[in-house]
């Protein structure tokens, strides 16, 4: 391999600072689009992405077999010390509070609102996501040592679509739900025995936190919608 040329090296890093940005400013776009207040978003926005550094425990699977896991994967920082991976005869099943507990509760506060601006509205959130979480959960794949991936954008443009065809004036929102609850139910919830069965240490719902497919699908999902 060509070895990095200043020039090149620089280019990477003026990108590894402005996605982080470009990403927080969808995101707050994305939010503003769900109809709550600036503060609200604001504080929606800190809690995904100081909340993606936070797993919580729910289960512990023991195992016949040792499987690596690392001291600090809870915290959802194991990659920046890699030398500190142990094997352990167990796997821990975790739910990541920034990449699912906060989406999936906007999401259902996105329903109850739907649910109130009438009926019609209610059936079109309901519909989306059911739509959205068979797509993610036929497009879903069991990957051994890793988990449960799903390309990338699908389930955000299944969703994003759904909102413009069933969400009306409401399609932000309609989005946003389908594309939240899509990857959760159909791509983690209905695939849990293959998460338990995977050979990790951690196994995390939302693990991968503010860049996790549950809250970058509903985020892209309303914006795009």
């Amino acid at each position: 391999m060509r070895a990095f040329t200043p020039l090149s090296l620089i280019a990477f890093l003026v990108l590894l600072v402005l996605l982080p940005l470009l990403f927080a400013q969808l995101m707050a776009a994305s939010l503003m689009k769900l109809n709550l207040e600036p503060g609200t978003a604001l504080l929606l926005m800190l809690g995904i992405i100081v909340g993606s550094g936070i797993n919580i425990p729910v289960k512990r699977i023991e195992r016949p077999q040792k499987v690596p896991t690392h001291p600090l994967a809870i915290l959802g920082v194991s990659a920046m010390l890699p030398d500190m991976t142990r094997l352990q005869q167990q796997t821990v099943i975790a739910v990541n509070v920034g990449g699912c507990l906060i989406p999936a509760g906007l999401a259902a506060y996105e329903f109850l609102n739907l649910g109130g601006l009438g009926s019609r509205f209610l059936v079109a959130g309901i519909a989306a996501c059911i739509v959205n979480v068979v797509v993610c959960y036929l497009v879903a794949r069991p990957v051994p040592g890793v988990g449960i991936l799903i390309p990338g954008f699908v389930p955000a443009l299944v969703a994003a679509l759904l909102g413009l065809v069933l969400g009306a004036d409401q399609a932000a929102p309609v989005a946003f739900v389908a594309g939240t609850l899509g990857p959760l139910i159909g791509a983690d919830l209905l695939h849990l025995r293959e998460i338990e069965e995977s050979t990790v240490g951690v196994a995390s719902i939302g693990g991968a936190g503010t860049f996790d497919g549950i809250v970058l699908s509903g985020i892209i999902a309303a914006y795009l919608a």
